[in-house]
């Protein structure tokens, strides 16, 4: 039987969504934003990707958006094109769940971008399952930003610091030891059910460590409290087929653990040797399902191009490494779930259609097709009976 890997390079876009210009950040539509193209026309000598641009990475930007992106445009070796997504969202769960076959059929809640941001009833529902006097923030932040700037008020008053941005969620930050991780978590848990309610579509728990002094750093230890997805899923379509489903990285928490069988996490670097084992130990018939974050979470939204650049080069390199280990009949399939461009004003995800570069089928051009297209190919390859709204793009 074939196996699947199915791994998402957060934020990776490549620019040209159709509909860019209906979604705002820094106080500019999205139109033009390009993340990879604009990463590589920012750097002296572009990017090198040498695994990634042989099974089609400069040949799909250039399909998404015309633009040119330096250090790019070897032949195409593997299937390539570029995917569109449909649901209203540049949001983490927006598009993994449209990639894994089920788009969102509402529309989500927003908080406002002014102080305070948050409506008496959630403050009082920190406030209360907390227990305290408080909370610091209330306001759209970058969660680096926040932490330098309320970590030492924050082990003052023992106050969580609560913050929201462009995205359908809400944040709570607190110091891993003066609060505690587990009561942290606990708060999260407590306070989800009523966000969830209001479409908030997430309450993410932002631990650091650290003091005035030396200075605050976020850990790993980040937890996800997600709403569930509203149908079945691809994950749930491999399960009920008797397949495993192993995810890696915050795939778990994405999901509401729904079809998951097991979780791992961890930096981005211990991610990539859990899925090389998942390449060397899957089960036949499995799924993968991989997120590597820290493109989005600590060169996106911080926009550090370089630091941007330097990664996308480590998981090239660490992919070349990867790839012989394939299995004839198996099925790699890498792409995004939105852009989020360093060069771009503010600090927020981009609208911009993904890269779609499968590995272990062949060569040719798949040409522009939807995010349901994905889950619907990881289906067709796994014959299972569940495809989703999607079609096949597969030879």
């Amino acid at each position: 039987m074939a196996r699947a890997f199915l791994v998402v390079l957060d934020s990776v876009g490549i620019g040209g969504a159709p509909d860019a210009a209906r979604f705002f950040g820094g106080g500019r539509s999205d139109r033009g934003a390009n993340t990879v193209a604009h990463i590589a026309q920012a750097r002296p000598g572009g990017l090198h990707l040498p695994v990634m641009d042989r099974l089609g990475l400069g040949a799909a930007v250039r399909l998404a958006s015309g633009d040119e992106t330096p250090g790019l445009g070897t032949e195409p070796e593997g299937l390539w094109g570029c995917a569109t997504e449909a649901s209203p969202g540049k949001d983490t769960p927006t598009g993994h769940w449209e990639l894994a076959g089920v788009p969102v059929p509402w529309v989500w809640h927003y908080f406002p971008d002014e102080e305070p941001a948050f409506p008496d009833e959630v403050v009082k529902a920190v406030t209360d399952a907390a227990g305290t006097e408080g909370i610091l923030g209330n306001c759209h932040a970058s969660g680096s930003e926040i932490v330098a700037r309320l970590g030492a008020e924050h082990l003052r008053t023992g106050w969580p610091i609560c913050y929201t941005s462009a995205d359908s969620v809400f944040q709570i930050a607190a110091h891993e030891e003066s609060f505690g991780l587990q009561r942290l978590l606990d708060l999260c848990r407590a306070v989800a059910p009523l966000l969830h309610k209001m479409r908030v579509g997430r309450v993410i728990a932002r631990p650091f460590v650290g003091d005035a002094d030396t200075g605050f750093v976020r850990t790993t230890n980040r937890r996800d409290f997600a709403i569930p997805p509203p149908a079945p899923t691809l994950c749930d379509w491999v399960r009920q087929a008797g397949g495993k489903v192993h995810a890696i990285g915050k795939i778990g928490d994405i999901f509401s653990m729904r079809g998951i069988d097991d979780v791992h996490k961890g930096t981005d670097a211990e991610l990539m040797d859990h899925l090389v084992r998942a390449v060397d130990r899957a089960e036949p018939g499995s799924l993968t399902f991989a997120n590597f974050v820290e493109f989005d979470s600590l060169y996106g939204h911080r926009r550090d191009v370089e630091g941007y650049a330097r990664a996308l080069e480590w998981f090239d390199a660490a992919l070349g490494r990867i790839l012989p280990g394939l299995r004839p009949g198996d099925l790699m399939v890498l792409t995004a779930d939105h852009g989020n461009d360093p060069t771009w004003p503010g600090t927020e995800h981009t609208r911009e259609r993904v890269p779609v570069l499968v590995a272990g089928l062949g060569s040719g051009q798949i040409g522009k097709v939807a995010f349901v297209d994905v889950a619907a190919s990881v289906a067709a390859h796994l014959k299972l009976p569940e495809r989703g709204p999607g079609r096949s793009f597969l030879p």
